[in-house]
């Protein structure tokens, strides 16, 4: 079985983004879509992610356009997240979540769920300082739900 700590994804200003530097960390790991009615998330996530940061929280944003609702470039998602939502967490490069050209990192997320296929934008994924799975959430779980669910992870 994979570590999520060997995981890389390519961040949206090209730089890589090593798993292995969450180590130790809590991380929650999001698909967005900017053209998604579950966008304003966003500035939810940003909220969990400033007022947990010190304590050790990490939020990682890798946009999809699984469901047709992302803009067609890194650039253009890049701006609009900055400038609707004020997101300061780092974005990766568009990824599949689903299918051919699947990114193994969802691949690796869905295989420790057990939850088979991402359904929509906005599924989102605790990890613990260990590394392990702490609970996949719903699109429609609002980012004030999972707050308890941070706390306990970073206390651990």
């Amino acid at each position: 079985m994979e570590a999520i700590y060997n995981f890389r994804e390519t961040e949206m200003n090209g730089g890589i983004i090593d798993f292995r530097d969450y180590q130790g960390k809590v991380l929650l790991i999001v698909n967005t879509a900017s053209k998604c009615g579950l966008a304003p998330q966003l500035e939810a996530i940003e909220e969990l992610y400033n007022k947990y940061r010190t304590r050790g929280l990490e939020v990682l944003g890798l946009p999809s356009n699984q469901f047709h609702q992302e803009l067609d470039s890194d650039e253009a998602t890049s701006d609009f997240c900055q400038m609707h939502y004020g997101v300061t967490f780092p974005m990766t490069r568009q990824v599949v979540l689903n299918g051919l050209g699947e990114d193994p990192l969802f691949t690796y997320l869905k295989d420790q769920s057990g939850k088979g296929r991402i359904k929509w934008n906005f599924t989102k994924f605790l990890i613990d300082k260990n590394g392990s799975l702490v609970k996949r959430f719903a699109p429609i779980t609002k980012p004030e739900k999972m707050e308890s669910f941070i706390i306990e992870a970073l206390k651990k």
